[in-house]
């Protein structure tokens, strides 16, 4: 390996397109007849391709062994650039196109299932009012998927939060609001009327929970830790609402949820919120965009909305 510094403009000089295409299959791939035939050439023409791609860089950038071309840790990066680098060149000719036909771009956005019920559904309905032909993707997972899918381009914006502190060092984040918590069940569960109750009381009930490492796993945990108590009986962990809710109807489970996501359920008698003080709210969750890097002007756009609803959003008790 060199130790003579990369220059940067003979290397973007030197790349092709060609070259990132071929980077991102053999990265998936593994496998150089398999890249060959992807890439519709023989075997020593994309044996060439990779020599090419080496000297620019002027480092070794896969192990060659006898069925796998394994990446190293110089090759590694590069694989992440070559498919960030791509996916960015899709986003701006899919937005182009749609620019030029008189639309109005694309836009892919990640939430996690509590702001998509509050904030994300009306705001989507008024971008889709002011930009009838926009696209808009919507991917619903848990913050810390979402930060990844945002750092590889994938997506646009995150309405989540942050799960780590290293994260505050690698994106940029903007509270929005914060969420109550409620301690939910199907509406026949015994305990339905029941007077006030603490969390020792509900200690022997089967949970839904979700994952650990999931920041409302970790506040249920603090929960139920300050108050010297554990879920005893059997649980179910998921990150799927909509899988909870169907456990919920017909079993005895309880499940801890943010008010945002399970109030219209309990309006309509599909749930019921049990008579539990919660002394904890999960942490905010707000806009999340890559660090350093302007947002685009749809993705703006769509923060703003998300803004001022954040704002005139009445907070449940």
């Amino acid at each position: 390996m060199s130790g003579k510094p990369l220059s940067p403009s003979s290397a973007c000089a030197r790349l092709r397109f060609r070259h990132l295409q071929f980077l991102d299959i053999l990265g998936r791939t593994r496998n150089l007849r398999l890249t060959a035939e992807q890439m519709h050439v023989t075997q020593p023409a994309a044996t060439k391709i990779l020599l090419d791609i080496e000297d620019i860089f002027e480092a070794r950038l896969f192990e060659r062994l006898p069925r796998e071309m394994r990446p190293n840790e110089l090759g590694l990066f590069a694989l992440r650039w070559a498919a960030a680098t791509l996916a960015g060149q899709r986003q701006f000719v899919d937005e182009f196109n749609a620019l030029r036909q008189g639309g109005h771009g694309h836009l892919a956005v990640g939430a996690i299932s509590g702001s998509a019920s509050k904030l994300l559904a009306p705001a989507v309905r008024e971008m889709l009012r002011r930009r009838p032909l926009l696209v808009l993707r919507l991917y619903e997972q848990s913050s810390d998927q979402l930060i990844a899918w945002l750092a590889e381009r994938r997506i646009d914006l995150v309405i989540g939060r942050l799960t780590d502190r290293t994260q505050r060092a690698q994106v940029q984040y903007e509270p929005l609001t914060g969420e109550p918590l409620w301690v939910v069940a199907g509406p026949g569960h015994p305990l339905r009327g029941a007077p006030a109750l603490d969390l020792a009381q509900l200690a022997s009930c089967p949970w839904i929970l979700y994952p650990p490492l999931t920041a409302l796993r970790r506040i249920c945990d603090e929960i139920f830790g300050a108050a010297d108590s554990t879920p005893r009986a059997g649980s179910v962990e998921t990150t799927s609402f909509l899988f909870a809710f169907e456990l919920l109807q017909g079993s005895e489970m309880l499940s801890l949820q943010p008010a945002a996501l399970v109030g219209k359920y309990v309006d309509k008698g599909l749930l019921i919120r049990l008579p539990v003080e919660i002394p904890e709210r999960m942490p905010d969750y707000g806009l999340v965009t890559r660090l350093g890097e302007e947002p685009a002007p749809l993705a703006r756009e769509l923060m703003a909305l998300l803004r001022g609803l954040a704002g005139a959003a009445p907070v449940l008790a």
